[in-house]
């Protein structure tokens, strides 16, 4: 299991401050690992590991490769507020449901829409996770979660989804490592 120890490094480097939960995204383990202060300042603890999906075509920084980026992220924007699970979205806005026949690959539920924080790295120009529009994201293929899958974001199965976006503020840290 990883420990959110290079997250946690990485964020003081850059002089961004920690937030009380962390989601640690384990791109050899397909696994999203959400860690709680237990107090104020305190260290985190595994609260929930979770099984995800990241892409099919591995890790990278690039525009238009289809990559999972690696680094630290802060959540940036939840989109699907109240929507029932299975909602697909298109764009950032719901265009109807599973049920209705959507193709497998479809945004469902809600987005966590992620902001790199690391300059030249995954921050401005042709590595700009945000730009990239790198989400984490419910799936219509939820079968396929523990193995890459993707173009580039993480998925999530619905009900694990709907946690994590009902309980964590815009803001929260993120880090995807390999």
């Amino acid at each position: 299991m990883q420990s959110p120890t290079a997250a946690i490094a990485r964020a003081a480097e850059l002089g961004v401050p920690a937030t009380d939960s962390l989601l640690v995204a384990v791109v050899a383990t397909q696994t999203v690992l959400w860690f709680l202060r237990t107090a104020e300042g305190g260290p985190f603890e595994l609260h929930r590991q979770l099984v995800c999906s990241t892409s099919k075509h591995g890790i990278g920084q690039v525009q238009d490769s289809n990559k999972t980026p690696l680094g630290l992220h802060r959540i940036a924007q939840k989109i699907g507020d109240g929507l029932p699970t299975g909602t697909v979205l298109k764009a950032r806005k719901p265009i109807g449901h599973m049920r209705d026949g959507f193709p497998p690959a479809s945004i469902t539920t809600r987005i966590l829409w992620l902001e790199g924080l690391e300059e030249g790295f995954n921050k401005g120009g042709n590595v700009d996770t945000f730009r990239r529009y790198i989400y984490i994201h419910g799936t219509g293929d939820q079968p396929s979660l523990g193995t890459p899958a993707s173009d580039g974001c993480i998925h999530l199965s619905d009900s694990d989804l709907v946690e994590v976006y009902d309980s964590l503020p815009i803001g929260t840290l993120v880090w995807i490592g390999p």
